[in-house]
């Protein structure tokens, strides 16, 4: 495979496979090989995991697929940090992307061992066990199915496809075969986020949740889809499930570029409403939580800033932010993310959220996009 270029030897059978090391192997009961003395974890599917040596005190060997901008910066900077900061949980063994040059630069800056530029000379030569895959969306669920269908535990981005089709395909192949996967959905690690909903939960039910994304400039046709899901994920982290939901496009005179309101009632019966506005001449995200007696509202300028207030009963009881000397990777929650990923590995568990907890959101994001066009 020409993708997404130096080794221990990977045996990558189709689905129903086996890859094994001689200190952990995961495979599938009727592989016929036996198994180490260990209490085996299920991920799905019936593939099992034997974690006696996998498990938390094995050095995960991690692989980054796809070294452009994004994947630098959002990907490659916090697993470094995360290495740095576990020595000896963690060993970045790899960086593949089809211009070696990108991949060699990830290594040099990010301390990642090799470059390489073809994906399948990686994975027979380093046998990684998790891979970090941040391509074009035009490849993901190609590189996303070949990563399943090896039985390797990797992280894919969003959205899982360019078409409601391929992201259901993509997901049937995860079913398939049962592979750990996660999808970056980074808005569910938001630090910042993460504790204003909590704080929201100790004082009772959430009956109102809003979430709005502004950008500027951005008048690609893709953008609800694309970047919106974001959102629409967002809202439902925080929230739940979705029941029933509506959306209304707004076009200005003029322009092809279309601006959206989201209105969503939850299994729950919290309501909620999430704004796309992709040319609002700034970028900034908001979340607001709206409950009996209190207000949460957390602000970011993606990413220099965070910020988090919690109200109650009239007065600002909390008030918080982002450290303006801290990375923001850690502000967006592209650490914590890595955090998961590493930590599910080794407690030999699926990572969260997989492509079956974030489908829901892609088709959202895709059937209004169709809806918009005309086309369904």
């Amino acid at each position: 495979m020409g993708l997404p270029e130096s080794g221990r030897t990977l045996s990558a059978p189709p689905i129903g496979g086996l890859w094994r090391d001689e200190s952990c192997w995961a495979g599938r009961p009727s592989s016929g090989i036996p198994a180490r003395q260990a209490k085996p974890f299920r991920f799905g599917a019936g593939m099992i995991v034997q974690c006696s040596d996998f498990g938390r005190n094995r050095m995960i060997r991690l692989a980054l697929i796809g070294c452009g901008g994004h994947s630098r910066q959002q990907h490659a900077a916090p697993l470094a940090r995360y290495a740095a900061d576990h020595p000896k949980a963690v060993r970045l063994v790899a960086a593949c992307d089809l211009d070696r040059a990108r991949a060699e630069r990830v290594c040099d800056e990010f301390g990642f061992a090799h470059a390489y530029s073809d994906l399948n000379e990686m994975l027979e030569r380093e046998h990684p066990d998790g891979c970090v895959c941040i391509v074009p969306v035009p490849s993901i669920v190609e590189l996303g199915a070949e990563l399943f269908r090896r039985g390797i535990p990797c992280v894919i981005e969003k959205p899982p496809g360019v078409s409601l089709e391929e992201a259901e395909s993509l997901a049937e192949v995860a079913r398939a075969t049962g592979t750990p996967n996660m999808v970056s959905v980074n808005r569910r690690f938001i630090p910042l986020l993460n504790r204003g909903i909590a704080w929201a939960r100790d004082r009772g039910p959430i009956f109102r949740v809003r979430v709005s994304l502004l950008r500027h400039g951005r008048r690609e046709p893709e953008f609800v889809w694309s970047t919106g899901i974001h959102g629409i994920d967002a809202a439902r982290h925080i929230v739940g499930e979705v029941a029933k939901w509506e959306a209304s496009v707004h076009r200005t005179p003029g322009s092809a570029t279309a601006w959206y309101t989201i209105r969503m009632t939850f299994a729950n019966g919290c309501r909620g409403v999430v704004e796309l506005a992709p040319t609002a001449g700034m970028v900034e995200e908001s979340y607001e939580l709206l409950g009996e007696g209190w207000r949460v509202q957390v602000v970011s300028t993606v990413w220099e800033s965070v910020t988090l207030r919690c109200w109650r009963d009239g007065r600002l009881e909390l008030e918080t932010a982002s450290r303006p000397d801290q990375p923001v990777f850690f502000n967006c929650g592209a650490y914590d993310e890595v955090v998961e990923f590493v930590g599910a590995l080794k407690a030999g568990r699926s990572p969260r959220p997989d492509l079956e907890a974030v489908l829901p959101s892609a088709r959202i994001g895709f059937e209004i996009a169709g809806r918009s066009a005309g086309t369904c």
